[in-house]
């Protein structure tokens, strides 16, 4: 560790990963299930999203619904190219990586499959989950509706969550990869502002009385992007929700989706993962506006984030350190 000023330290991928791995098993994680989520979150920092890389780790130790007893994944129901699970209480992030383990399984044999989970909570970086899939050739989507933070235009309250849709496609190179939250702000992003006292940008949040706020400690609900747009496009995540099994859940509203393809099924071997990238490779080189140097393709930044990271190793604020490092032991029940 680094330290780089009074307020920032710098580790390097080991040092990152082994903090993490520890923090997660001092508050009761079990080998595997730290290993699942400190790999999601070192992912999510190397691909320059601070916010969701090792401070994600606090969250979620703090969640209210993951000091209640947890018990293993079951199925509900599963057809040869579906299953419905219970979630069992626990962390998304190790719920939806087994997710996305047999949504690839299924979608060899059947050549397209889904799955859905609820009765789970704070999956992470939707990303994270197609990369997975169309790294094993297949093509992902992937749609969260989660805790209610989101209002609807013109509402005073929440009524849907940031609600992400992610896609994964193959190509001759690394995957294609589209991550987006359908409100104005992501929540992870709030929650890393209310630690640190540090405000929001203008127009994203309102507060208590529907005025807007960018102080993230009177934040009460969350603007969508777009507004009809976005809000349509997250009751479109919010109904995908209810088809991976949300209402069977306590609180209504967490849905996990997860759906893989394989693009084989539709063309000769090969020939989509050639057809994906001359596509975009013919965006890529689209004539530029004055002044403009490049096209850059959704996804591009993480990716050479992450190159330069894996080398130059993470920065994180030195609170978060600190509070990593005074994580008490056994904070999480058993999984039982």
């Amino acid at each position: 560790m680094e330290i780089l000023s009074p307020g920032r330290v710098r580790l390097t991928v080991d040092e990152a990963q082994n903090l993490s791995e520890d923090v997660l098993c001092r508050a009761g994680y079990d080998a595997e299930e730290a290993r699942i989520i400190a790999n999601h979150v070192m992912d999510a920092a190397l691909c320059g999203y601070e916010y969701s890389g090792l401070p994600k780790i606090l969250n979620v130790i703090e969640y209210p619904a993951l000091r209640q007893p947890r018990s293993r994944m079951r199925v509900i129901r599963e057809t040869p190219n579906s299953v419905l699970y219970d979630g069992g209480n626990n962390s998304g992030m190790v719920t939806m990586y087994h997710a996305a383990q047999k949504v690839i399984a299924m979608a060899r044999g059947q050549g397209m499959a889904m799955v859905g989970i609820n009765n789970s909570w704070m999956s992470g970086r939707s990303a994270y989950y197609v990369d997975l899939v169309a790294r094993a050739g297949l093509v992902a989507l992937h749609t969260v509706s989660s805790r209610a933070h989101v209002a609807a235009p013109g509402s005073m309250g929440p009524v849907t969550g940031t609600n992400p849709v992610a896609f994964g496609f193959p190509t001759l190179s690394d995957p294609f990869v589209i991550d987006l939250g359908t409100s104005a702000f992501m929540g992870t992003d709030l929650q890393l502002r209310e630690r640190m006292g540090t405000p929001l940008p203008e127009g994203v949040a309102m507060d208590a009385e529907g005025k807007i706020t960018t102080d993230p400690l009177k934040v009460a609900t969350i603007l969508p992007f777009g507004g009809y747009k976005g809000f349509a496009l997250s009751m479109a995540m919010q109904a995908l929700g209810v088809l991976a099994g949300s209402g069977f859940g306590d609180d209504k509203i967490y849905g996990y989706f997860i759906m893989a393809i394989d693009p084989e099924r539709m063309l000769p071997a090969g020939d989509f993962r050639q057809h994906m990238s001359d596509m975009l490779a013919t965006v890529k080189a689209a004539p530029r506006q004055p002044g403009v140097d490049e096209i850059r393709l959704p996804g591009e930044r993480s990716v050479r984030e992450r190159a330069r990271l894996v080398k130059a190793g993470l920065e994180i604020d030195r609170q978060i350190y600190d509070a990593l490092l005074a994580v008490p032991r056994g904070t999480l029940p058993p999984l039982s």
